[in-house]
């Protein structure tokens, strides 16, 4: 039987594990690296002044602030930038669709686009679709981080099973937002299906 190591003897690594070691290890710096550079742009962000903003200021792009109850007034916090299209507005929104849009066309559509038929209508106009809109840039947040190396191997199926196919399941239903649109390649259309009106108050 063999003696126990003891705790100052060396460990001894198998020499097939060490190039999975060195790139494991790499790896970490790289991630570490990364992550320090973003904390660091984080603590370089400062809230703008009273003179630059008027006061506290509510809104939902990057630099919004809140004036807390809970703080002296001029002790502002930073509120979390939204990550959800639907709160973005102006220029950050159309920042955000150009880039949902390259997804869509470059990755999504060549990849996964399908065959447009009555049964699985599509639109060129999707991003005049609220709802596609909100629905395609949720399932492209999902791909971002189910396709990171950190979500593990399970990452890609956890994003087709889940977020993938009930997103195109209703895109390209036939009363789906694109139920009026494009139902043969041969006769492209658009058109914006009425929504319903809201209840008086």
């Amino acid at each position: 039987m063999a003696e126990p190591a003891h705790e100052s003897d060396p460990i001894r690594v198998p020499d097939h594990d060490l190039d999975d070691l060195v790139s494991t290890v790499a790896r970490l710096v790289a991630e570490s690296r990364k992550q320090g550079e973003t904390l660091a742009r984080l603590i370089d962000d400062t809230p703008p002044s009273d003179d630059e903003g008027g006061g506290a200021r509510l809104g939902t792009g990057k630099d919004s602030v809140v004036e807390s109850p809970a703080t002296e007034p001029g002790h502002e916090q930073e509120r979390p930038a939204p990550i959800f299209i639907l709160a973005f507005d102006g220029t950050a929104y159309a920042e955000e669709l150009k880039a949902l849009t390259l997804w869509v066309h470059d990755l999504l559509l060549p990849v996964y686009g399908r065959e447009i038929t009555t049964g699985r209508p599509w639109c060129q106009q999707w991003q005049e679709h609220p709802e596609a809109v909100a629905r395609l840039h949720a399932l492209w947040l999902a791909w971002q981080q189910l396709t990171d190396p950190e979500a593990g191997l399970a990452g890609p199926a956890t994003w087709h099973r889940d977020h993938f196919d009930p997103t195109m399941l209703q895109l390209r239903s036939p009363d789906g937002p694109f139920g009026a649109c494009t139902t043969s390649p041969a006769r492209p259309n658009h058109r914006l299906l009425a929504a319903p009106e809201p209840a008086g108050i």
